[in-house]
Formats: structure tokens, sequence, C-alpha cells
């Protein structure tokens, strides 16, 4: 018997709690639900573009166990918009979780793009920007006290000028600071080989800034002016500006291989791109989210399409990638076929935008003039936020190897 105190049809819930609330049917067969999981085809009832633990839960949950679905995932991300279109539309099972797939993607995209670092750059030992050992052998060949002070004076000179050329980068301060306490070691140890009775002489000292800094003797003194000193001035900052030093001749040389070889610089952005496109995910699907803002859809959802997008993107640089490794040896083998991988890389690189634009008009169903205006604003957008993201890495990049 019924308690006349309740009601006889318990009231509905909010929208709210049944727009959260599991399916009663399964999403991907369309199974009658009996628990968690469907009895048919295993696909649990827990979305993760509706909540966010289950988006998380989704990345750590058997993250190395990868099965058929790998294979049927990749093929079908060649379709641009394929997979993001049934993923979001609950068929889920079949394809490996857009997170998990975008991570393994990064993850052999950042390997394989060390690798054409590496040979882009062979001429150059990754963290040792500032070397000694060219100034220890000119140290060893000198044969007076007076060469040693001069070669000693140059060494920190070119120091000091690139200190103040490229001493802002990240990690380069410290080592021109070893660079310096080795210089002068070094140059102490061969004085005292050839004159062991000899006087210590002063020794170029510079400042935080990388000038040198003033002689406390003379540091209230004004400077006296003198004619020829001027005139040497002046013919000095005529001449285009250089670095002196072994070290300076390094980096000298090292630009010049930038302006004869832009692809090294080219080729250290790619390298890059992986970890780029990495950090800026969420914020492509912010843009997404604003741009799409009255098709109501969860930001998870954003989060999809940002992640199989970004993957695609990480698939198209990782075929880049080995075209690069593999076309110095097929140049050697198979002329044709080092043509081959070279044009393919081209293809690669100009059709990503493109697959970018037919997914995002399949998976938000608006009409081309409209989707290719939104493609254009949110294009423009990234590519800021890549570049001001990117070109650091790289430059620092080309500077610490």
């Amino acid at each position: 018997m019924s308690d006349p105190l309740l009601p006889a049809h318990p009231p509905a819930p909010p929208a709210s709690v049944a727009a959260h609330a599991a399916p009663a049917r399964c999403e991907n067969c369309e199974a009658p639900l009996q628990g968690e999981y469907c009895h048919v085809c295993g696909q649990s009832t827990h979305s993760p573009v509706r909540h966010v633990g289950h988006a998380v839960e989704e990345v750590f949950e058997s993250f190395w166990h990868l099965d058929g679905r790998i294979f049927r995932t990749l093929r079908d991300l060649f379709v641009p918009g394929r997979i993001a279109t049934r993923y979001l539309g609950g068929h889920r099972v079949r394809y490996v979780a857009p997170m998990r797939l975008f991570v393994i993607l990064t993850l052999l995209t950042f390997f394989v793009a060390r690798f054409v670092v590496q040979d882009a750059m062979q001429d150059h030992a990754p963290g040792q920007m500032v070397r000694t050992d060219d100034v220890a052998s000119q140290f060893a060949q000198a044969r007076t006290v007076g060469d040693v002070e001069t070669m000693r004076d140059d060494a920190l000179a070119g120091l000091a000028e690139t200190r103040r050329t490229v001493g802002a980068l990240p990690g380069v301060s410290p080592q021109l600071d070893v660079a310096e306490d080795a210089v002068r070691a070094q140059a102490r140890e061969r004085i005292a080989a050839l004159a062991p009775d000899a006087a210590p002489t002063a020794e170029i000292a510079t400042g935080a800034d990388g000038a040198p800094a003033a002689d406390s003797s003379t540091a209230g003194a004004p400077p006296v002016p003198d004619a020829a000193s001027a005139e040497t001035e002046i013919e000095t900052a005529r001449r285009p500006p250089t670095i002196g030093g072994p070290l300076g001749e390094r980096i000298e040389r090292n630009l010049s291989r930038l302006n004869d070889e832009p692809q090294i610089y080219v080729r250290a952005l790619l390298a890059v791109a992986p970890t780029a496109l990495f950090i800026l995910v969420p914020l492509f699907a912010v843009l997404l989210k604003l741009l799409y803002l009255f098709q109501r859809r969860l930001y998870l959802e954003h989060v999809v399409v940002g992640l199989y997008s970004h993957a695609a993107l990480m698939l198209g640089l990782l075929l880049v990638f080995c075209c690069a490794l593999a076309g110095p040896w097929l140049a050697t083998h198979a002329v044709w076929a080092a043509r081959a991988t070279g044009l393919l890389s081209t293809l690669l690189l100009w059709g990503m935008p493109v697959y970018l634009l037919v997914m995002q008009k399949r998976v938000y169903g608006q009409s081309w003039p409209w989707t290719v205006f939104k493609f254009l604003v949110i294009g423009m957008s990234y590519f800021a936020l890549f570049l001001s993201v990117a070109v650091p890495m790289a430059g620092y990049a080309v500077y610490a190897m």
C-alpha cells in the first residue's frame, strides 16, 4: 500500500541532472544498459565529454594497452572529421581515446624530431655553446708571455661581446662565467710555464652586463680624448660588428651558416613544433568555443576536436620527419625515391591546413562561407600563438647546439 503522504509519481529530475545521467541505451550499439558497461560491445556509460573526471580517467586508464583499435584509429584519422564526429556521437569503443592518441603521437614525433635536429646540426654539440679548448690550444702554442696576454685579452673581450649579444638566452650566462674563469686559469698556467718568476699582470674584468669593468685606480678620472683613438673609433664604427676570440668566430660561423642555409632554422622550428602544439591544445579549444558559442557545445567537446586535430598534425609531422631522415640515405641509393620523399613532405605540409578546414566543416556542419571565415580567424590567431611559442624555442635550439 502506498504512503498517502508521498506523491504517486516522483518528480522528474532537473534538466541539468538528466543531461549528465547515464543513458538507458548504449550510445554505440543501442543495446539496453544494465550497468556501467554495455554487455554487447563493452563501451562504458561514462562520457568523457560530460565530466572532467572522466576525461582525466580516459588518459591514465590502460595508457599503454594498445590493440587493434590503434590501427583502426590511425586509418580513420586520415579522413578529416570522421573520428571526431563519431566519437562525439557516442561511438567511442572502436577508437583510441583522443588524449591517449595525442600523447602517444606527440611522444613519437618528439623522439623522431630530435634525430632531425641532430642531423641538421651535426657540427654542433648540445650544451657546448661555449668552448675553451680552442683557446687552450692557442695558449700552448704561445712562446712569450706577451703572446699569452694578448690571446687572453682577446678571448675575454670576445666573451664579453658574446655576453652582450646572446647573454640573455637561458643558460648562456653561467656558461660564459665558466668560460671566463677557464681562460684566465689557462693563461696563468701558460705564463707560469713560460716565466715562473714573472709578476702577474692585469686581466680584463667584465661587469654583469658583459662590458669591461672600470679600473679602480682610474674610475674617477675623466677620459682624455685622443685624436688617433677618436679616428680609430670612427673607423671601427664604420666596419660591420664582429665578435672577437675563438668563441666569437664560432658564433659568427654559425650565424653565417644560418644565412647561407636557412633550412637549419626551419628544421629547428619543425623540431620544436610538437612541444608547441602540445602546449597550445587548450587554447585551440578555447578558440573553437568562442567561434562556435551559439552551438551550445560543451568545452570538452571542443577539446576532443582539438585533440584529434592535433593528433592528425602530429601524424603528419611524424611522416615529414621520417621523410627527412630517409632523404639523405635515399639520395645515395635511389635518387627518384629521395625526390618522392621530398614531394611527399611538401604535400603533407601544405595539406595540413586543408585537412583542418575540411574537418572543421564536417564536425560543426556550418556552411562553407561561415566555415572558411571562422577557420581564417582561428587559423591566424592560432598561428600567432604558435609563433610566439615556437620561434623562441627554435632560436634557443639553434644557439644551444
